[in-house]
């Protein structure tokens, strides 16, 4: 077996980003302490929806952004956070993921937007256009990545391009909001994308927020699911630290086996 030990971080963003930097920073601590090489942290972790996200935006070489790459490379784990960055109009900004590390850098800007359920994230929000996949150095070995936001999950086409790129872990950072039958929507689509992926998938959601407007803000139960879309680790809706170890060889034999991709 090849193992690889990841963990999700579930926390709870304010509108204080240096508050939120700091409360990542101690969970990728806590992560690393744990033996985790690979650690996930939400969706929208500088700042939550509500607040004014044209204000808070910060380019990758923020402190936001500079202060996780420090924390990632003073651990020697890599580090997979949401984060806001400006957009290239200056009007809207980018809902990008930062993958950082030691000997890896890459970003992802969300693709699918929230509009739906009464929210229209493309009013703030730029989309990106690229399917990300990045490889990340493990003790076991490179560790390729592919990378979705939230509102992506409800995409196959993209969970299945990720897997056909060579992807053997997706990491999907999330802040997905409460509201009538949320919960099991999202238990069902990181079950079913894994298995479109025919990769482990690590989905690390906010915590579960009480609902303030049309806000996407949390509703927790971040994952670990299996190449089969098997649930191997699920945390429930409060702040909470989830650890798991993925073995890549199942990868190869899923697809092996039922040759999807």
């Amino acid at each position: 077996m090849t193992i690889v030990r990841v963990a999700a971080c579930q926390l709870t963003a304010t509108e204080d980003p240096g508050a939120n930097l700091a409360a990542a920073t101690e969970a990728i601590g806590r992560a690393a302490d744990a033996g985790a090489v690979l650690v996930a942290l939400p969706e929208a972790a500088l700042a939550p929806f509500d607040a004014p996200l044209r204000e808070l935006a910060q380019p990758l070489d923020g402190p936001f952004a500079t202060g996780i790459r420090e924390a990632a490379r003073a651990r020697g784990v890599t580090v997979v956070v949401g984060t806001l960055t400006p957009a290239e109009s200056g009007e809207r900004v980018r809902n990008t993921l930062l993958v950082t590390g030691p000997e890896v850098e890459e970003r992802y800007d969300k693709i699918h937007l929230f509009d739906a359920y009464g929210s229209r994230e493309s009013e703030l929000v730029e989309p990106g256009d690229r399917v990300v996949t990045v490889d990340a150095p493990t003790p076991s070995g490179p560790l390729r990545i592919g990378l979705a936001t939230c509102y992506d999950v409800r995409f196959a086409d993209q969970f299945t391009a990720l897997g056909r790129a060579g992807a053997q872990l997706v990491v999907l950072p999330a802040s997905w909001g409460e509201g009538p039958g949320k919960a099991e929507q999202w238990d069902l689509l990181v079950r079913a994308r894994a298995h479109d992926a025919q990769a482990w998938l690590l989905a690390c959601d906010q915590a579960w927020t009480p609902p303030r407007g049309k806000a996407a803000l949390g509703i927790g139960r971040s994952a670990l699911l299996d190449p089969s879309g098997g649930v191997r680790a699920r945390l429930d809706h409060a702040p909470g630290l989830l650890v798991g170890d993925i073995d890549l060889e199942a990868v190869t034999a899923t697809r092996r086996r039922v040759p999807l991709l």
